[in-house]
């Protein structure tokens, strides 16, 4: 019985097959399309493909419309129906003008359709609506070229495709060079805050992001320590022309490390903050993977910043880590390496534990060219970080050097959450929004005796403070 089902099955497809060969082939609609618009048979002239990442889906659809505005320029944009196959394939211009047979049940080749457009969100709220499938025909001063935009989601190929066919394939080759060249001169990344991350289909994705404004005052590190910060980061920014005409490297690699809470990602969200120029590039979470791709957008949209927290977690000792941290690590360090003396680039790098980080990051020159260490606040910047955080509270504290003493060995972070927590004891009681020292004094026993080891570690308490209390 099942070989007679093979039997029949094999002949039935044979069947099939002859009604579908001897099926009359149907002129593409869009051969004839393309053979008026270049006045020539179409099947003849060449065409030159070329492949963009998902993330720059925008600026070739700015790039196309700033070509197309050119004097002497004008086109016309058709839809594309690309047909059942088109879902694994994709479509392209030779599929356009193939030949298909009609079928045993009607399959066709591609025909027009309504223009498939995608709505990209930029900077500040704005979208932008480009071209998922469609065919420019193009005229540009007597020269006809047409262009196929294919966005990810027509196909199961990852990124956006885009197609050139014209009488000669210099002038193709030409359209993608003018295209590259207005894609990094209107390139809408430049000067933002965006992080990469990928869905699952591998296609890279944007993530804008808004840094809080923050002032010099807000950075409460021991004195001196921030204008050394400041003149590695924004000095070599000032100065990049005068360095770079003698001979220094703007490349340059900075390590803030210290305890947690203690305000190294404060500080390097505002040395982002006051180089407004510069577009930053943080590295966090499952954009840890996209090392590579991060660096390549950087190299393009310099002068940058790339921000990685925490490298520790992709730069932990080779003899510790995992298969995996260290691809990361090879990664990033090829990328460091990578940069031209004349990049403006500034990798910022954060860590709690530097013990254990990779000595081929952290102790060779021009990868990271210094390590700062971010300690937790002295006396002074402790009774700064007091003033900093009890801004708009009715602070009347009598003894505040008493809490200043306890507070030995804390984090910035701890002092912030101690005043929050007096604060909302303040706030139970019916005469106001008061703080006085016995509020602190509720709020640093709950933090310190009841919060118990894990809260003391988050909020950066060490033995000095935790015998303290």
């Amino acid at each position: 019985m099942t070989d007679q089902l093979k039997d029949f099955g094999a002949a039935f497809k044979g069947f099939l097959n002859q009604m579908a060969a001897q099926a009359p082939a149907e002129e593409p609609v869009f051969l004839r399309v393309l053979r008026d618009h270049f006045g020539s048979d179409p099947a003849g002239l060449p065409i030159v493909g070329e492949d963009f990442a998902s993330s720059d889906h925008p600026n070739v659809q700015i790039a196309i419309e700033d070509f197309l505005a050119s004097e002497g320029c004008s086109a016309e944009l058709v839809g594309v129906n690309g047909g059942p196959e088109s879902a694994y394939r994709g479509v392209s211009l030779a599929g356009l003008i193939t030949r298909h047979g009609n079928g045993l049940f009607g399959g066709s080749g591609p025909s027009p359709g309504p223009v498939q457009y995608v709505n990209i969100g930029l900077h500040d709220g704005k979208v932008l609506a480009c071209v998922q499938c469609g065919l420019y025909l193009i005229r540009d001063a007597g020269a006809r070229l047409a262009l196929l935009m294919r966005g990810s989601a027509e196909s199961y190929r990852p990124g956006l495709h885009l197609e050139v066919m014209a009488p000669e394939r210099a002038a193709a080759e030409q359209f993608f060079a003018r295209l590259r060249t207005a894609i990094r001169k209107r390139n809408v990344y430049r000067g933002q805050v965006i992080s990469l991350t990928t869905d699952n289909f591998h296609n890279v994705h944007v993530r804008y992001h808004r840094l809080p404004q923050i002032e010099a005052g807000q950075i409460i590190l021991p004195q001196g320590l921030l204008s050394r910060i400041e003149r590695q980061t924004m000095g070599f920014a000032q100065h990049g022309a005068k360095l770079l005409a003698a001979g220094r490297h703007l490349k340059r690699g900075i390590l803030l490390y210290g305890p947690p809470g203690t305000g190294k990602t404060l500080t390097a969200m505002y040395l982002a903050s006051r180089m407004r120029d510069r577009t930053v590039l943080l590295l966090t979470g499952r954009g840890l993977g996209l090392i590579e791709q991060s660096c390549a957008m950087a190299r393009l949209l310099q002068p940058a910043i790339v921000i990685l927290e925490d490298v520790d977690l992709v730069a932990e000792e080779r003899t510790r880590s995992t298969a995996t941290c260290t691809a990361l690590l090879f990664e990033l360090l090829n990328q460091m390496d990578g940069l031209a003396d004349d990049a403006d680039i500034l990798f910022l790098l954060t860590t709690n534990r530097p013990e254990i980080l990779e000595p081929a990051l952290a102790s060779r020159p021009g990868r990271v060219d210094q390590a700062i260490e971010i300690p937790p606040p002295d006396a002074e910047c402790r009774r700064r970080l007091f003033d900093l955080y009890g801004r708009g509270l009715d602070l009347r504290v009598t003894d505040l050097e008493r809490f200043v003493a306890r507070t030995e060995g804390v984090s910035a972070a701890f002092i912030r959450e101690l005043v929050r927590k007096a604060a909302l004891f303040a706030a139970d009681e019916a005469d106001g929004l008061v703080v006085t020292d016995r509020h602190l004094d509720e709020a640093l026993h709950e933090l310190v005796v009841d919060g118990g080891p894990l809260t003391k570690s988050l909020l950066g308490v060490r033995a000095a403070a935790d015998g303290g209390a």
